[in-house]
């Protein structure tokens, strides 16, 4: 009779640290390293895929500072032909028979042959063999030991847009032959921490779901998805919003000087505000689950708002890569009307906690 006691207590003391009742210290720790095991196994499966197209990534990535090294470099001269006009035309607007001067922009492979940036050779537009048109070589272009004869199509795109690619000499530089492996896979890292978050996060609330009451344990699936949604749109306001003026300002304080960027530098400074910034943008999505709880309210919010303001004037001083006013507040405006908007979503969606 007492041996069907003591097996009824533990199977109720079991059942009970299932639907969240007390845990001991060590069944905390095993269910850590449970959470971590599974979180780090699916970053690396992630890890795996982002690797093969980690070129894409970084290309992304380095976008932004790409444009604005290829603005920096450029000293705009007004061109003005002589009705007045600049004259300038698309390369789809030129027809059949036209003839002018074509300036290679960067480093171009012909053949065999390596023609550097800022040759030109006189061209003229006709239809190849196989029957399209083309931009083709009229007279003998002089490559180092080469000759490249007359008559050679050359590799442009009659369609093509100016979308603002930089040229080769705006590219980052990298100082070792193993850096460029080391960026990839870095980028691929950091790729593949983003495309977890959704998994992340979903178990840091099945950590912590034991603590919280059954009704409580409700909002996993809203917390996980405004969660998600807000990182994508924290990372999409800094690569958008922030970067443009940011990078900017900081290349036109140097642009007395040669601009020689380090890739590794550059991509130490955009992760870490991506990142930021993603993690910055889950304020609203976290104070909407702990209102709905029970634990904060506007009022809270109001009463702690000189502590707020300090720490994010804080973390908009470690975020900026500068120590100015002007770039530290591009940085601290978007926390500021984040907290603002997480004390009206306090204040619209809070409610006492209760037991049920």
């Amino acid at each position: 009779m007492a041996s069907t006691l003591i097996d009824g207590g533990e199977d109720e003391q079991q059942e009970g640290r299932q639907l969240g009742g007390q845990m001991s210290f060590l069944e905390h720790l095993d269910e850590l390293r449970r959470r971590i095991i599974r979180s780090v196994i699916f970053i690396f499966v992630a890890l795996v895929v982002c690797w093969f197209v980690s070129d894409r990534i970084y290309n992304f990535l380095a976008a932004p500072m790409r444009r604005a090294l290829a603005e920096a470099s450029q000293r705009p001269v007004p061109l003005q032909g002589l009705t007045g006009g600049e004259g300038i035309l698309p390369l789809s607007s030129i027809k059949e028979g036209d003839t002018g001067r074509y300036v290679f922009e960067e480093t171009t492979k012909l053949g065999k042959s390596v023609v550097p940036p800022g040759a030109s050779v006189a061209v003229r537009v006709a239809r190849g063999p196989d029957g399209q048109p083309g931009v083709f070589t009229d007279e003998a272009l002089f490559a180092g030991p080469n000759v490249i004869p007359k008559g050679v199509r050359l590799p442009l795109d009659f369609q093509a847009k100016d979308s603002g690619v930089p040229n080769e000499n705006d590219k980052l530089v990298v100082h070792t032959a193993v850096e460029p492996f080391s960026l990839y896979l870095q980028v691929s890292l950091y790729a593949a921490v983003c495309l977890a978050v959704p998994f992340l996060l979903w178990q840091i609330w099945a950590f912590i779901s034991p603590g919280l009451y059954p009704h409580e344990r409700g909002w996993a699936m809203p917390f996980v998805l405004m969660s998600s949604l807000s990182f994508v749109a924290g990372a999409a306001f800094a690569y958008y919003i922030l970067f443009p003026p940011a990078i900017t300002y900081l290349l036109g304080i140097g642009s007395d000087f040669r601009l020689f960027l380090n890739a590794s530098d550059y991509f130490d400074f955009v992760i870490i505000v991506l990142l930021a910034m993603g993690v910055v943008f889950q304020m609203p999505a976290i104070t909407y689950v702990l209102a709905r709880i029970g634990l904060v309210d506007a009022r809270f919010l109001v009463s702690h708002w000189r502590i707020s303001t300090v720490v994010i004037l804080v973390a908009a001083a470690v975020l900026s890569p500068t120590n100015d006013i002007p770039n530290m507040m591009l940085f601290a405006a978007p926390m500021f009307v984040l907290y603002l908007i997480s004390i009206l979503i306090a204040w619209l969606f809070a409610r006492p906690r209760t037991v049920e």
